[in-house]
């Protein structure tokens, strides 16, 4: 499905003003670009001294533009806002077009499309417009882990990239939040936590690629794609909640899914409720374009990915488990479509009901805010370790459940 992604300038922190020019502080010099915009108004930089800059390559193919930065390829289809990455077909704020004899690319691929999917080799500075490549090459989880020896303090090898989706967003605002402060929903705690989750990661050393970092509306069946090759994992965060009903209030508690036929007539409560944000997309639904549902988690049943989410979904409601002041609900199964298009192991967490008075202040304070985040990325750590354990790369000392 595609959906507006929001420009740079959008998003949090970003400059409300278009720069004049872009530098690019790669490692072996410093260049600066021009921004310009065309014919519509779309910012756009030309693309000869970008990919130079990157010491990319480009390459033109028909009515395609293909860029190679950092061995990952990026097809634009020039004169249409849309790009290809990762066999995926993503939606552009403005397109590539070609002006005169040169070939311009959107600014958008610098300031937000380059620090998503690319997070472990470009850092992008809003406010300076600078785009800032660190030292290193992009390469697979284990090419990353055999090529640098060296252990973070959290006992890991550096390179680990996780995928962070706070739920909803835009003009879809989750639940209302029956117990939450007077304006807040759903979508709001999710960004909050997730910004904390994101944050939290970062300080082990996990470079983290977020779905969305401001109030935007991403499409479900698109949150996946951005847990690409480069990526070891998806965590989606929701707040769960029930229709007005005698004793609704009293619910409460926390739970992680991940994807499979639900078992249980509450967990198929649950995928239905997050499912139904596609009533707020356009287009054909997720599940719809990949030949539904049903197929996608029979396929997936397949994949040693579902045996692997399994296991993140046990760690991360143990670790909640001792942040959280509710009940522990446990690990479940259910068809959420937002886990559909993720390749790589992937969860879903309810971290508590808005429609309860004691979850609604726990997921709205900040302390509790941060310990929540903080028990996710302690259980993100736990499952990289036994990742490393098992694929052979872990120390033969100094890394312990």
């Amino acid at each position: 499905m595609i959906v507006q992604l929001a420009l740079a300038a959008a998003l949090a922190g970003s400059p409300t003003t278009l720069p004049r020019e872009v530098t690019i502080a790669a490692v072996r010099g410093e260049a600066r670009i021009p921004v310009r915009t065309d014919d519509a108004g779309s910012p756009v930089m030309p693309a000869a001294p970008l990919i130079a800059a990157l010491d990319g390559r480009l390459r033109l193919d028909g009515g395609w533009a293909e860029v190679v930065v950092a061995d990952q390829p990026f097809r634009f289809l020039v004169g249409a806002p849309l790009y290809l990455f990762s066999s995926q077909l993503l939606p552009l704020a403005g397109p590539a077009s070609v002006q005169g004899d040169s070939l311009f690319l959107p600014y958008q691929f610098v300031a937000e499309i380059l620090p998503y999917y690319l997070a472990e080799r470009y850092r992008w500075d809003p406010r300076r417009a600078r785009l800032e490549e660190l030292r290193g090459r992009t390469t697979t989880l284990a090419g990353r882990a055999a090529s640098n020896p060296a252990r973070l303090p959290s006992g890991l090898r550096p390179g680990h990239v996780v995928t962070v989706d706070p739920g909803h967003g835009g003009v879809d605002p989750g639940n209302p939040g029956v117990f939450f402060p007077r304006g807040t929903h759903e979508k709001d705690v999710t960004l909050q936590i997730g910004l904390l989750l994101r944050d939290e990661l970062e300080r082990r050393g996990i470079a983290v690629r977020m779905t969305r970092t401001t109030d935007t509306l991403i499409a479900l069946g698109d949150r996946g794609g951005y847990c690409t090759e480069a990526c070891d994992l998806f965590v989606s965060l929701h707040v769960n909640s029930l229709a007005r009903r005698r004793g609704y209030t009293d619910v409460r508690g926390f739970e992680t899914f991940f994807l499979a036929e639900a078992r249980t007539e509450d967990a198929a409560r649950v995928a239905k409720m997050e499912n139904d944000a596609v009533r707020f997309e356009t287009g054909p639904s997720p599940a719809d374009a990949a030949g539904g549902l049903d197929f996608i988690v029979k396929d997936l049943q397949l994949n040693e990915h579902l045996r692997e989410s399994a296991r993140l979904a046990e760690l991360v409601q143990r670790g909640l488990d001792g942040a959280h002041t509710s009940e522990n609900r446990g690990v479940k199964q259910a068809g959420f479509m937002v886990l559909t298009t993720a390749r790589r192991p992937a969860v879903l967490v309810e971290m508590g009901y808005s429609t309860n008075p004691q979850d609604g202040r726990l997921l709205t304070t900040p302390t509790s805010q941060k310990a929540l985040a903080a028990s996710i990325a302690d259980a993100v750590v736990e499952y990289l370790r036994e990742y490393e354990r098992k694929t052979g790369t872990a120390a033969d000392s100094g890394i312990r459940r």
